[in-house]
């Protein structure tokens, strides 16, 4: 008998195209080799075509790529599917180089932002504007749409600001005037990088979103003629030619059979009707059931005619005090799953609840089933547990999205209500990948040398000496199984995700107070605390009173910096914060904050000199390693130990995986950051002993 060999290992797939119902290609990703991906988007953002859980399994099937290449020619889409796309690029770890095709707009250009560096031909244009959408209702469910538009729009300010530099106000007024930036202008303005030689030819983007637009220039329609057509001179007047005979069908390739090319039919068919019965979901079922069976049976019909005469439809029967309230949705909207989302919101307390919804205070199996049931899937004859399963990975479903996007709410509370204080005091960093970086501490500059009349000016001598930091990951899994949905168990949405949450910022806490306890060595070889440094004092009179204060915050202001020859400068360092245990907080408020000394006579009139030099911080981990050593350290924004985000992102990042090989979504919580002292003059500690 042979041995069965081994199977192969799994390799990224090779190539990865989605298209929408028509057969037309919406995105593609592929592996251009071991190392380096291609991703081309080329069509709108969101339900009619490239949607975020799609995009996220594709982009996790690319593999282990160090450079992505992405193409971006799009008029945007759905704002909240575009912004998770933007931040799975933004966050991945390989640099993403971004060219525009023809044309990068609304939530084109926030995905665009995410490339490392941004490439745009001479005549191909970038477009931002403010998020719009449609709204029907009393003028309470307008003020409340209007509030959530601000803050949708806030969210891709920040995309903007991120690329470009520009200020949050500059780029608010380039939203309002939607804005449109050919190649030059784009790269002027910082929103692209370097500019490509103009194209003769534009790829057409067939979209109604397209009519959106009411700014876009002249000269820009005409390259967006179909096939990207350059228009000539029109020729000389002609008389009129005879009616062409209509085209003849395309043939059938030769190697398929009659049955194939019916059954090819047949399932382009079912799946406009599926997409156009899904579009049509409660509560538009019934209302519109008329214009629903018209648009199935028009074969000429397809999911984007039937959104505009549904929303058509929906305009001309909405009045703002009606019995029927429809509430509005940014661009293309998700109803179900809206409302979905806002009754799992308003069970776990992350919203008031919706009066008018009518998913409220359904159960967790009540609202998977439903998830599938108004989009048409039939789930009568399924088993609970079946159905529940169904849920998490039917295309048409968004439940498992919702279920992440409301434990990853609970992930952000547990971060800021997690009871920490390192924040508080140390200096906030950034770093843009995972190498070691250098930091050079605080004075390390000489004075200036006087550069006499006529003289030339003399480059700057400086030491090689420096600090390193690096990032690192923290994270841990969760998981949302069928069995939590079926027993309606809600602390799987909030109670385990809050506390990850909290372990996470937890997990930055621990790594800053075991540098200042632990006394690392520096770049010198030497403590961070160290006698010779005059920043660490022991012995009697180290434990805290008014007079070793005095000392210690004598010691800082008198801290000079580091010259390789000539004459060292007194860099006058205040302090700005005294971290003490909590065993020594209440003694230390009285300290700083008496007017007179304690224990001096009240009528002896004298004034506390240390009153509210610095602001008192207790923290309990300093208790576990002494009840008596206490710690002055600069104001926040010195060279004290720096706390450093990947690109500055100082929230957990929350990942999904869902599918048949897992019982449900297993979730992973992951903060990358690295902590790492940078100077000693700006710290002091003092024993207490």
């Amino acid at each position: 008998m042979r041995k069965r060999k081994n199977k192969p290992l799994m390799r990224p797939r090779a190539s990865i195209t989605s298209t929408n119902e028509a057969g037309e290609s919406w995105y593609s990703m592929r592996a251009l080799s071991a190392s380096i991906g291609e991703l081309r988007i080329e069509g709108e953002i969101g339900a009619w075509g490239i949607t975020a859980k799609q995009f996220a399994k594709d982009l996790k099937a690319l593999g282990d790529v160090s450079q992505i290449n992405m193409y971006v020619n799009s008029p945007g889409g759905e704002v909240f599917e575009g912004i998770a796309i933007y931040n799975m690029l933004k966050h991945h770890p390989a640099r993403i180089d971004g060219t525009v095709g023809a044309l990068a707009a609304s939530m084109g250009s926030v995905i665009l932002m995410s490339a490392n560096t941004v490439n745009i031909p001479e005549n191909a244009a970038i477009m931002i504007h403010k998020p719009w959408g449609i709204q029907g209702g009393d003028a309470e469910d307008m003020r409340r749409y209007a509030e959530l538009l601000d803050q949708v729009e806030g969210s891709l300010v920040q995309a903007y600001v991120a690329k470009t530099g520009k200020t949050a106000e500059e780029i608010h007024a380039l939203l309002d005037a939607e804005t449109w930036m050919f190649g030059g202008e784009a790269v002027e303005a910082g929103f692209a990088d370097k500019i490509l030689e103009p194209l003769k030819a534009f790829g057409h983007i067939k979209s109604q979103r397209m009519q959106e637009f009411t700014n876009m220039p002249e000269a820009f329609k005409q390259l967006l003629s179909p096939r990207g057509s350059i228009p000539t001179p029109a020729p000389a007047p002609a008389p009129a030619p005879t009616p062409a005979p209509a085209p003849a069908p395309a043939p059938a390739p030769a190697n398929l059979t009659a049955d194939q090319m019916r059954a090819q039919v047949l399932a382009a068919d079912n799946a406009r009707r599926t997409a156009i019965t899904a579009a049509f979901s409660a509560p538009f079922a019934a209302p519109h059931a008329a214009l629903l069976t018209e648009c199935l049976n028009d074969v000429d019909c397809t999911i984007e005619t039937a959104n505009v005469k549904l929303l058509a439809a929906l305009g001309g029967t909405t009045t703002p005090t009606g019995s029927q309230i429809i509430h509005g949705h940014i661009s293309n909207g998700n109803l179900v799953g809206d409302s979905v989302r806002a009754s799992l919101s308003s069970r776990v307390g992350h919203a008031e609840a919706q009066a008018d919804n009518a998913y409220n205070y359904m159960s967790l199996r009540e609202l998977a089933r439903a998830s599938l049931h108004d989009r048409g899937i039939l789930v009568a004859t399924l088993a609970p547990m079946q159905m529940v399963g169904m849920a998490f990975t039917h295309d048409s479903s968004d439940f498992g999205n919702i279920l992440v996007d409301i434990a990853a709410k609970s992930v952000l509370q547990g971060w800021e209500e997690a009871a920490e204080t390192f924040h508080l005091w140390t200096k906030r960093g950034r770093l843009s990948d995972f190498k070691t970086a250098k930091r050079v501490g605080m004075g390390e500059f000489p004075s200036l040398r006087e550069v006499r009349p006529g003289a030339e000016y003399k480059y700057i001598t400086t030491g090689d000496r420096g600090e390193t930091i690096r990032l690192a990951t923290y994270g841990e899994l969760f998981s949302i199984t069928r069995q939590a949905i079926l027993n309606d168990d809600l602390d799987q949405l909030t109670t385990i995700p809050r506390r990850m949450g909290e372990a996470a910022r937890g997990t930055i806490g621990d790594l800053v107070y075991d540098t200042l306890i632990n006394n690392p060595k520096l770049s010198d070889t030497k403590g961070l605390f160290d006698a010779s440094r005059k920043n660490l004092f022991t012995g009697a009179g180290s434990a805290l009173s008014i007079d070793a204060l005095s000392k210690a915050k004598t010691a800082m202001a008198l801290q000079k910096n580091q010259t390789e020859g000539g004459k060292a400068r007194t860099l006058n360092i205040r302090p700005g914060f005294v971290l003490v245990p909590v065993a020594l907080e209440d003694k230390a408020k009285q300290l700083i904050r008496s007017a007179s000394v304690p224990g001096a006579d009240s009528n002896a009139g004298i004034d506390n000199p240390i009153r509210n030099f610095a602001e008192v911080i207790a923290e309990p981990r300093l208790d576990d390693a002494s009840a008596t050593a206490w710690y002055l350290a600069a104001k926040q924004g010195s060279d004290t130990i720096e706390v450093a985000y990947l690109d500055g992102v100082e929230l957990p990042y929350l990942e999904q995986q869902q599918g048949f090989t897992n019982d449900g979504v297993i979730s992973k919580v992951r903060i990358d950051a690295g902590v790492a002292p940078l100077d000693s003059r700006g710290l002091n500690k003092s024993a207490g002993a």
